[in-house]
């Protein structure tokens, strides 16, 4: 198996991406292939010394944080991206993990894979720690605007993500509100409920944050806009409980002797909620297996998500994707219409 990492992605790039690339070949059983500036990488490849599961690809062009996706996607044709989704398209490799540009990701990924046919909207995806263990999350960002047929294709993508990567049998299936009776919510959410309602998804209803992080349901669906505030809103406010508890028990010798004792507890809650264990989001819709890492994302960040690409590879996610499309989409083809 290879799968493409772009080098240069994160914030701190190549070096978490180079050490993460090695760790994967010596721990996962995998090629990563790093995709990359030349005269940045090849000097550092050196210095570690040859791995022949570690691959590279020069691409001459970057884009930025700051670039604008659509025209510098377009401008910047050799960008790393680029040249990491040709490889996947040509089937040179199997998937592309990347810690740049969100909105880069996108359109690059539309540009050179394409959407799997019927597919109005890709959707980033997510997994969320519970208080029951994880819940799938989608869209949270990839689109700001939507309509009520993108989010039950959201919610039939989340659904078998979460049965074929997580192993959840007839996930349930929640979309994201104001609240939990049925007619509560704005305008996209009224009248998105009826579609999953009558839709052969395990519908739950309507679901709050509440019952999101308390684990009712498996899926959790909303348009990219709220998905994204509530995603950091949610890393902003667990980082700083856990601030504010360091500062308090680190305060005086008697807290940090109570800290002391407490320490293995702190330490499982402080690995619950450490994002590098997700690793990436999955951009689920593109024709081809493609993860975004947050730009802060370090070598233990990347190593986890090359290990969420090679579970979606191993268990033919894109295939039973595409299958699940056309059955679903082409049956309830009145029902979801524009």
């Amino acid at each position: 198996m290879n799968i493409v990492l772009d080098a240069m992605g994160s914030d701190d790039h190549p070096g978490p991406e180079l050490e993460a690339a090695y760790q994967a070949s010596e721990q996962l059983d995998l090629t990563v292939t790093l995709v990359g500036q030349e005269e940045k990488i090849k000097p550092l490849i050196e210095k570690r010394g040859p791995n022949p599961r570690v691959k590279f690809v020069h691409a001459p062009e970057v884009l930025e944080m700051t670039d604008k996706p659509a025209r510098n996607a377009r401008r910047k044709s050799d960008n790393s991206m680029a040249v990491g989704l040709d490889l996947v398209k040509s089937g040179k490799a199997q998937a592309f993990v990347t810690a740049g540009n969100t909105g880069g990701a996108m359109v690059n990924a539309l540009f050179r894979l394409g959407r799997i046919k019927g597919v109005k909207r890709p959707a980033l995806t997510t997994v969320l720690p519970t208080r029951q263990g994880q819940t799938v999350m989608a869209d949270i960002g990839a689109n700001a605007d939507c309509k009520p047929l993108f989010l039950i294709q959201f919610g039939i993508m989340g659904s078998l993500y979460a049965e074929k990567v997580l192993g959840v049998a007839s996930p349930k299936v929640g979309l994201l509100s104001n609240g939990e009776e049925e007619g509560k919510g704005n305008q996209l959410v009224k009248e998105t409920f009826p579609l999953f309602k009558d839709s052969d998804l395990n519908f739950y209803g309507n679901v709050e944050p509440k019952e999101l992080f308390g684990g009712e349901v498996d899926v959790a669906i909303t348009d990219g806009f709220s998905g994204n505030v509530l995603i950091k809103t949610s890393e902003a406010v667990s980082k700083l409980l856990l601030d504010i508890l360091k500062e308090e028990l680190t305060s005086s010798l008697r807290t940090k002797v109570g800290a002391g004792l407490a320490m293995p507890a702190f330490n499982n809650v402080k690995e619950l909620l450490d994002p590098r264990k997700i690793g990436a989001a999955p951009l689920l819709g593109i024709n081809g297996l493609v993860f975004v890492a947050h730009g802060r994302s370090d070598d233990v960040a990347l190593l986890s998500a090359l290990k969420l690409a090679k579970r979606s590879v191993k268990s033919d996610l894109l295939t039973d994707l595409k299958t699940a499309i056309q059955e679903q989409f082409t049956a309830q083809a009145a029902k979801f219409a524009e």
